[in-house]
């Protein structure tokens, strides 16, 4: 997830600076994972992604686990709560 609260840092391998502008326009502030890079097309990104990390750009979160050796998934959906029922807004033609 990219932390905005950095001011400007002055970054000296040209693929991290290229991988930033990518995670500006894909993700913005949004939690992602090595996967979606992998699914937007970038290659070749470790010690760029790496660099972000140890500048503080961008700030690393474990994988979320249950019980030792499980995964866990997380999904959100914004909901309307209405005095007789609840509306799932987010609610696609995917799910």
């Amino acid at each position: 997830m990219k932390n905005y609260d950095v001011g400007h840092v002055p970054l000296r391998l040209p693929k991290a600076k290229q991988l930033l502008g990518v995670i500006d326009r894909n993700f913005g502030t949004l939690a992602f994972c090595r996967r979606f890079l992998d699914r937007i097309g970038e290659t070749k990104y470790l010690m760029a992604l790496k660099n972000l990390c140890d500048n503080g750009i961008i700030q690393p979160y474990p994988p979320l686990v249950d019980v030792k050796g499980s995964y866990v998934a997380q999904y959100e959906h914004t909901i309307m709560l209405r005095p007789t029922c609840k509306e799932v807004l987010t609610r696609g033609d995917d799910y």
